[in-house]
């Protein structure tokens, strides 16, 4: 008889709830509650405990509040839920703990900060140490990369410009353009042909930006000299 797993976390895991969950995705919360409930019972199952359950104060559209019932959810929980729910609706969910995950990054980083130094330090401070700490992230998102070729450097390898390689990579179906990006089709995604790779940039606003791009392993270089060769 299969045994569920008891999983313990800790009391300040973060948490996000039902209705945060509903407006990141753009669905009606009753809908986000629909699929926390279906999904329950598996989770129960195979971890031994149910979502956390509590109520949340809302103002009426005529005037006054009522409470209403929201889970409670970790990371996990709330991407295991979410595996119910359209890419674009995961995507955004994902990019929403990323920032929280960030910010609280910062947080434990400035609160271990000596109160003196707290003082002296400047915006130019934080901001550079920012900026280091997602690079951090980057580079550790970016681990499973090592190694693999760009197409860039692919192209200057057979004397061909990038511009050249990517409408003959497009040709071929390997990849699409999306967006002023290249982006790996979904075609030959999980055959071992290339790895994201994160890019950090900043707009003209200061804002900063992440973006993908797909970079070659072993076999994708391979294979990408062969339809060059041919």
């Amino acid at each position: 008889m299969k045994q569920k797993r008891s999983l313990s976390m800790p009391m300040d895991a973060q948490r996000i709830t039902s209705r945060e969950i509903a407006n990141i995705t753009g669905k009606p919360h009753k809908d986000v509650l629909k699929a926390i409930r279906a999904m329950e019972p598996a989770w129960e199952k195979e971890c031994g405990r149910k979502f956390s359950l509590t109520s949340e104060m809302i103002r009426m559209p005529q005037g006054g509040v009522r409470m209403i019932p929201v889970f409670s959810l970790t990371k996990t929980e709330s991407l295991f839920v979410a595996t119910k729910f359209n890419d674009e609706a995961r995507a955004r969910l994902v990019l929403r703990w990323e920032q929280l995950e960030f910010e609280q990054a910062i947080n434990e980083h400035l609160s271990h900060q000596p109160q003196p130094h707290l003082l002296l330090e400047t915006e130019r401070d934080i901001l550079q140490r920012s900026d280091e700490i997602r690079q951090e992230q980057i580079a550790t998102q970016n681990a499973p990369a090592d190694g693999c070729m760009t197409t860039k450097e692919l192209a200057e390898l057979v004397d061909m410009s990038f511009g050249k390689l990517a409408k003959i990579l497009v040709k071929e179906g390997l990849l699409i353009f999306r967006g002023h990006h290249y982006y790996l089709s979904e075609n030959y995604s999980g055959m071992g042909l290339a790895q994201e790779r994160v890019y950090q940039y900043y707009t003209l606003k200061g804002e900063v930006r992440k973006t993908t791009y797909p970079v070659w392993t072993r076999l994708g270089c391979q294979k990408i000299l062969e339809l060059v060769a041919e």
